[in-house]
């Protein structure tokens, strides 16, 4: 390794330096929570962006640095050079091990210089394509400054499937050069924060007077910039449409009109001067005013990801959206909400009207999107992904000298070679003779589960693993869908069933992470995986736990894990790691044969299937104990 990368590396004492590079001041609050995650994962974090308050209160409110440096949205050649000897004055200055730049203009601009500046790693976030929606000359020029943008970075994180996608189509990046963290999203969704409680609809309900919407008049809501290319144009005909059928009607709007991308004047006068829209302008915090709309409409032509619709279904609100990139991730058509074709008036109108005459549906979408975006999208997953991201680059990529993985949340395990390969091998040759002499018994619990309870059969629950990266752990399932008067799940307690009782009390419904173990997910043998949400909960050393791969059962599992607080779990978890062998695991696998046929004193897989309050407040008040 040359000299200069290596004072790259070495900044800042033990922490690499990662830049944080968009655009606009406005998006960095989508950063929320993020940058102080990185932070508390071992990284030296510097938010660079637009002026504005956006940026300053980021920076405070999560503890990071701050430069800011303007840049122009739009296409403007000399503002851009400015901009880009900025940029290039503060790499330079600052010689980060990593940075990561997203949004088109950021994304070109601080591409190019750190792409010249050999900055080691180099991540690019696409946000979206606003190319997507351009013609002419003006397309070809962004096809070409986003393709320059892709090409700049070692890593191109999409926030959907879908736009990783079209950036493939496009031919804008490599296939292997693409990622999407998570289930998508560009920071996932803190749900409590938008959830439909009762002191949160009264709220909604003050709100709605102060905003002078009768009681009873259904409500439209729009959160976002109001630009042709979010479908405002659209939005308005069908507004006027739906006042034919509901008189008292209202259409709620959340946002700006922007000069880039205008809506028409006769559109922008109609919003401005009509009584039935009530425009609220720009809200920093849009979470009471969800429980003011009856339905959330997004007539988009194009996104990234958009986190209003997933901030919608968390407060309980179906979202009508259109089948556009980015927005096809957001909504499932038919059970979170309605998907309608891009720039169909008539079918939007339709959608709108189908929930807004049919509020049990709607209520029935909105609970079923509140679900999906607490098991799909919570936030830890995504900043969980995103420092697994910058570990693996600079391990692989800009090789960082061994001092300065001392805050990396892994460890070097002992007897690492021929002994790792017999380990793989003991856990491939286990799980095959393990399903195979567990099939009678998977086909019984299959079949009594489908009769009893329905389908599915299979409970899956994300788990963090090795390097903290998340999978999808398998489980038979013991538990019925049962819900109170409101349509929430009722406590795991009520919910279990007999069979389920049964299937637990002999660990039989673990049975299915035989597979996990052969995907190379979880080994025989290691720390029981728990859910991510408990990972930024964990003292330094405790980090220890995932730097082998999850096991079936473990050294805590022996020595009494269902007798044993989280401080005690780990330090047998950390034990382990530090003095592994294959003889201790060929141990762990006799003194858990025993454990199995005991259940009633300590059952060896009794762990949580979900983080419920009790829990992950045990586990924090624990870490704030130890000073974690």
């Amino acid at each position: 390794m040359n000299g200069r990368r290596k004072r790259r590396l070495g900044s800042l004492g033990e922490r690499p330096r990662v830049i944080q590079a968009v655009t606009a001041s406005g998006t960095t609050r989508l950063m929320r929570g993020q940058l102080r995650y990185l932070r508390q994962a071992g990284f030296e974090v510097v938010l660079v962006a637009s002026p504005g308050p956006g940026i300053d209160g980021v920076a405070a409110e999560q503890g990071v640095a701050k430069i800011p440096v303007a840049m122009a949205r739009e296409i403007a050649p000399l503002q851009d050079l400015r901009s880009l000897w900025r940029l290039w004055r503060v790499v330079r200055r600052l010689h980060p091990s990593i940075v990561n730049f997203g949004t088109a203009k950021a994304g070109l601009l601080m591409g190019i210089v750190s792409w010249a500046t050999r900055v080691p790693c180099r991540v690019y976030t696409v946000h979206g394509l606003r190319l997507e929606t351009t013609r002419g000359m003006k397309r070809w020029v962004l096809i070409r400054t986003e393709r320059i943008a892709c090409r700049c970075a070692q890593r191109v994180i999409c926030v959907s499937e879908s736009l990783r996608r079209r950036v493939l189509e496009l031919g804008l990046a490599k296939k292997g050069q693409t990622v999407v963290l998570g289930a998508g999203s560009f920071n996932g969704v803190e749900a409590d924060r938008f959830a439909p409680t009762p002191e949160r609809l009264i709220a909604g309900e003050k709100l709605r007077r102060e905003l002078g919407i009768p009681s009873e008049a259904p409500v439209i809501g729009f959160v976002g910039r109001l630009t042709r290319d979010k479908g405002i144009p659209e939005l308005v005909e069908a507004f006027s449409k739906l006042r034919r059928r509901f008189r008292d009607l209202r259409l709620l709007l959340l946002g700006r009109f922007e000069d880039g991308d205008p809506v028409p004047e006769a559109t922008r006068r109609f919003l401005l001067s009509d009584p039935g829209v009530v425009n609220a302008g720009y809200v920093s915090n849009a979470s009471p005013y969800y429980q003011v709309m009856d339905v959330l409409a997004l007539p988009t032509y194009r996104e990234g990801f958009p986190t209003v619709a997933l901030e919608a279904s968390a407060a309980g609100r179906p979202v009508v959206a259109a089948r556009a990139t980015g927005a096809v991730d957001a909504v499932v058509d038919g059970l979170t909400g309605l998907l309608v074709p891009v720039g169909d008036v008539e079918a939007l109108t339709e959608a709108l009207w189908k929930l807004l005459a049919d509020p049990e549906l709607a209520r029935k979408m909105g609970r079923a999107g509140e679900e999906r975006v607490r098991r799909q999208f919570p936030r830890e997953r995504i900043w969980q992904e995103l420092a697994a991201l910058y570990w693996d680059l600079l391990r692989g990529g800009a090789r960082l000298p061994s001092r300065g993985l001392q805050a990396e949340p892994t460890a070097t395990v002992t007897g690492e070679g021929i002994g790792k390969r017999l380990k793989r091998l003991l856990d491939v040759c286990g799980a095959i003779v393990g399903l195979a002499m567990a099939g009678p018994v998977l086909v019984w619990a299959t079949a009594t589960i489908r009769l009893r309870m329905g389908p599915p059969v299979l409970f899956r629950q994300e788990r963090a693993g090795r390097n903290s990266r998340v999978f999808t752990l398998l489980k038979l399932r013991t538990m019925s869908g049962k819900r109170d008067e409101e349509g929430r799940l009722r406590p795991n307690v009520k919910r279990i069933t007999p069979i389920g009782r049964l299937l637990r009390r002999f660990s039989l419904d673990e049975l299915p992470q035989l597979w996990n173990v052969l995907k190379g997910e979880m080994s025989l043998v290691g720390p029981r995986p728990l859910p991510p949400a408990y990972l930024p909960a964990y003292t330094e050393r405790e980090r220890l736990r995932h730097a082998m791969r999850p096991g079936l059962t473990g050294w805590a599992q022996v020595n009494g894990r269902g007798d044993l607080k989280f401080s005690r779990r780990f330090a047998l978890d950390c034990w382990y790691v530090e003095n592994w062998s294959v003889w201790l695991d060929l141990r762990i696998l006799l003194l858990t044969i025993p454990c199995l046929l005991r259940p009633g004193e300590s059952a060896v897989y009794q762990e949580l299937t979900r983080v419920d309050d009790r829990g992950l407040g045990e586990l924090r008040t624990h870490a704030q104990a130890k000073g974690g």
